[in-house]
């Protein structure tokens, strides 16, 4: 998964869910949320994303029917929405606090952790501490302004297209550490 050595550059063979899951986790938390709220957040941004490229391609097309369901799910209710990478991430007030949702329904904070874990395996808290100096090189309204552009500067490339649809790329730690400074 990872090629290092104890001061190799770490690169991550990765496909661009698991890093924009867990950059938008990271910026979540530096705009206030708490770890197990951002986490939720960080994975329905992820889909969210995921989702409108799926429709770009051709590879999802909603049935009128689906739509105007989740319209109606998104207007009812004490539903809140919060900004996120420049999606609108539907939260839910819950007694352990916000839980962003995900087919209408609180995503569980350890399953996004878990999920993470099995994507970068032991490279995980070198890559989360790289985007967190990242995140903390900015002004917190900066940083919301500029959070995806930053992730298109570090995220893995992919080929084009449908081709490049889940495939596996390289997460390159230097361009995290470099898109700091």
């Amino acid at each position: 998964m990872a090629n290092r050595k104890d001061s190799a550059p770490i690169r991550v063979k990765v496909n661009r869910a698991p890093v924009l899951t867990l950059w938008a986790a990271v910026v979540a938390e530096r705009l206030g949320f708490d770890r197990d709220e951002a986490l939720t957040m960080g994975r329905v941004v992820a889909g969210l994303n995921a989702y409108a490229k799926g429709k770009s391609l051709g590879i999802f097309k909603p049935a009128p029917e689906e739509v105007r369901r989740e319209r109606e799910r998104l207007t009812k209710g004490a539903q809140l929405s919060v900004d996120l990478l420049h999606r609108a991430v539907p939260v839910l007030r819950s007694p352990e606090g916000l839980r962003a949702l995900s087919k209408g329904k609180p995503i569980a904070p350890e399953s996004v952790q878990r999920y993470l874990e099995g994507k970068f395996g032991e490279v995980l808290a070198p890559v989360e501490s790289a985007m967190r100096a990242l995140a903390r090189s900015l002004p917190v309204d900066e940083l919301a302004h500029r959070a995806y552009a930053l992730y298109e500067v570090f995220r893995p490339e992919v080929p084009a297209g449908t081709r490049g649809w889940g495939a596996l790329g390289v997460l390159d730690l230097s361009k995290v550490r470099n898109a700091a400074q």
